[in-house]
């Protein structure tokens, strides 16, 4: 009788062992905290210290918690465990454990108790610590990379918002593109009708037509933050233009009107359309 209970104790802790082991390959990264919560300072005992140099000492890839993270555990945050050091109460023991969790913060594997006799807290929780990473000679951990463990994604914003903005982003390159290319292609055909394109700081008269184009004051615009973007007012202060981000850099909506404002190599420059031909003028801000 007792040789099948001790054989089927064996074949527990076989098993056992070859689960965590399997689930633990799937891992690349264990962050160590900065502070375990049974003691009061950050590495005291040089504690945390110690349970990251004893993680590479058994194959694992450890990081310190808020110490830069490398950037494929930046985009998959479940590539890492994050593990934490469980102080068990004793009244002549000190006994400590280790536990790692995945980024869904379930459990993934708990290793034995580590129990020292000593008096002194410094050595009573270095002992016990290495007694307790004693578990891991057992596991042979080696990373293999598995496509079940993903990343939870960090976003707010619902997937087909983002493909929006998205694609009115890509839109509204295409249609600035289309601008300079149509420009470049017809510079010299102009309809009678229609003055020529030029580019101004202030109002331009011809022979035979006025170009209305609202005068912008000749002393510097300063951007003021709005939400989803910014206000251009003079030195009155009189606001000028209210200006919305698009998610292209260096790109704003113009509020009320039919223009956009970009930056073109050092200038800040409004271009709108009259008709189908585009005006534009070259403005001074200041963010």
């Amino acid at each position: 009788m007792k040789t099948k209970l001790i054989f089927y104790v064996l074949i527990c802790l076989f098993v056992n062992s070859m689960f965590s082991q399997s689930n633990l390959n799937n891992y690349k990264y264990v962050i160590v905290p900065k502070k375990f919560d049974f003691l009061k300072e950050e590495n005291q005992y040089r504690l945390n210290g110690l349970a990251k140099f004893l993680f590479e000492k058994y194959g694992f890839e450890s990081i310190m918690e808020g110490e830069g993270y490398p950037e494929d555990m930046v985009a998959n945050r479940c590539l890492a465990l994050k593990s934490d050091v469980i102080k068990d109460s004793g009244l002549f023991k000190t006994k400590l454990n280790i536990i790692l969790k995945d980024c869904n913060d379930r459990v993934v594997y708990t290793s034995q108790v580590g129990e020292s006799r000593e008096k002194e807290f410094a050595k009573a929780y270095n002992d016990a610590l290495r007694k307790a990473f004693e578990s891991f000679e057992s596991v042979n951990y080696s990373y293999s990379p598995d496509t079940s463990v993903v990343a939870t994604t960090t976003s707010t914003q619902p997937k087909a918002e983002t493909k929006a903005v998205t694609k009115e982003i890509e839109a509204l390159k295409a249609e600035i593109q289309s601008l300079k290319e149509e420009k470049q292609a017809k510079p010299t055909e102009i309809k009678q009708d229609v003055p020529e394109v030029v580019v101004v700081k202030k109002p331009v008269v011809t022979k035979k037509q006025v170009i209305e184009v609202q005068e912008v004051s000749k002393s510097m615009l300063y951007a003021q933050a709005i939400e989803n973007g910014f206000q251009l007012v003079d030195s009155s202060p009189k606001v000028i233009y209210k200006i919305v981000e698009t998610g292209v850099n260096n790109v704003f909506l113009v509020e009320g009107i039919s223009a956009i404002i970009y930056k073109e190599g050092n200038e800040w420059v409004i271009e709108q359309l009259a008709g189908s031909t585009p005006i534009k003028e070259i403005l001074d801000i200041k963010f």
